[in-house]
């Protein structure tokens, strides 16, 4: 069985034949367009330079069957739709011998996998691309194309292949005088650094970022900077301080996926200091409004994580089955976050058997995946989950702490009160 899977992870494209063997039938539609992928990307693979050109029969016939498995795709589906753009787009470009032509639709149909959490899919589109274009590539696509893959792979925690990527958008854009997209290389190499557990370099970086950024006027990079340094903060335990930048980023952003990240991540430092009913405002903006995956994912995670905080335990049981049910798709840094949130929930209710349980198998998870500052954050909070037992069982609960207050965390109170009562009435 170990020899199988191994040779079926070196087999092209082995992320979309794990998707299909991992289907619960072959008629499923998640097998189904499993199958429809890896189809259309081994007819992108006659693209490729290098070796003997396709015969033009053979391509035909092979875009033939996979154009005809496409059409048997749910017409109405996102992925269908990516799918079928993809194949008409690989048989322009070998009509006219310009892999080029394939490039936005494999950047597209990446984009797509990502932000549905398919990670590995969403990288083998990626190196496809690289792969394809070769030295035909335009620079603003192979600049967009490394970035992209540093970023997947930052998300895989492979900081090693994350930083490399990285680094060569960095070069390539300061080739074509990119300001913006060398700008992104290093936000993107700091993300790295923070996530690596280095918070006082990757602190120090974005302060150095934002300031240049804003020296440039480059307002969308500083909008990252300022996102980046405020989650660095919080990670540092400068809650009150990491507020004020993240809500200065979503004041910044023009996009609305990044504005709610930036409400992801201000609920999580909101609750922090104990401002619940804030931090579930923020929160439900990010749920109700969709988008990523990941983000959703994170969103529910944290609401979750207040419903404990309150000692709501219905809410709490209810919202973790909803991201139990999500769990078998979370990259790793999301599950190993929401084992150990499960875990202090469960503490929080008394049930310290199962809060072990939970915050071993984020244990687990987190060393595995080279999460280093949360190991050390988990591994605290199993040290004195002994010490929380034994006070649970001699003193009572009181609820949820104070929260803290200053002039600007009122400042935006306010505005979140406005932004929720602005979205309600649209709605």
């Amino acid at each position: 069985m170990t020899q199988a899977c191994s040779e079926r992870d070196s087999l092209p494209h082995a992320a979309f034949l794990q998707r299909l063997a991992g289907a619960p039938a072959a008629t499923s539609l998640d097998a189904r367009l499993g199958n429809g992928a890896f189809l259309a990307l081994r007819l992108v693979d006659l693209l490729r330079p290098g070796g003997e050109a396709a015969h033009p029969d053979a391509f035909r016939y092979q875009h033939a069957a996979t154009e005809r498995m496409c059409r048997e795709l749910p017409t109405a589906g996102t992925e269908t739709g990516h799918l079928n753009g993809l194949v008409r787009s690989t048989a322009e470009a070998f009509r006219s011998r310009n892999p080029r032509q394939v490039v936005p639709a494999l950047l597209a149909y990446a984009h797509y996998l990502e932000d549905e959490l398919r990670l590995e899919e969403a990288l083998d589109v990626l190196e496809t691309l690289v792969a394809v274009g070769a030295d035909q590539l335009g620079c603003s696509d192979a600049i967009a194309a490394q970035l992209r893959i540093g970023r997947v792979n930052r998300k895989l925690n492979r900081f090693d292949e994350a930083d490399m990527a990285y680094a060569l958008a960095g070069l390539l854009g300061e080739a074509a005088g990119d300001v913006h997209s060398v700008f992104l290389s290093r936000v993107g190499r700091a993300l790295s650094v923070q996530a690596r557990g280095n918070l006082a370099m990757a602190e120090q970086s974005f302060r150095e970022i934002a300031a240049e950024a804003r020296g440039s006027q480059e307002r969308e990079i500083e909008a990252h900077s300022e996102h980046a340094l405020g989650t660095t903060l919080l990670l540092r335990g400068q809650v009150a301080e990491a507020i004020i930048h993240v809500w200065r980023a979503f004041e910044f952003y023009e996009d609305e996926a990044s504005r709610l990240r930036t409400l992801n991540d201000l609920g999580v430092m909101l609750l922090a200091l104990g401002r619940v009913d804030d931090a579930e405002r923020a929160l439900t903006e990010v749920v109700r409004d969709g988008g990523a995956r990941d983000n959703v994912s994170n969103a529910l995670i944290e609401l979750m994580h207040c419903a404990s905080y309150r000692r709501d335990r219905m809410g709490f049981e209810r919202r973790r089955v909803e991201c139990e049910s999500r769990s078998e798709e979370m990259p790793p840094n999301i599950l190993a976050d929401f084992c150990l949130k499960a875990g202090i929930g469960s503490a929080r209710f008394g049930n310290f058997r199962k809060a072990r349980a939970q915050l071993g198998e984020a244990l687990k998870v987190a060393t595995k995946s080279g999460l280093h500052e949360l190991v050390f954050r988990i591994e605290r909070i199993m040290a004195g989950l002994r010490d929380c037992a034994t006070e649970c069982e001699t003193k009572p609960h009181t609820g949820a702490e104070p929260a803290i207050s200053t002039e600007a965390l009122q400042e935006v109170s306010a505005s979140l009160a406005r932004l929720d009562s602005v979205t309600n009435g649209r709605r």
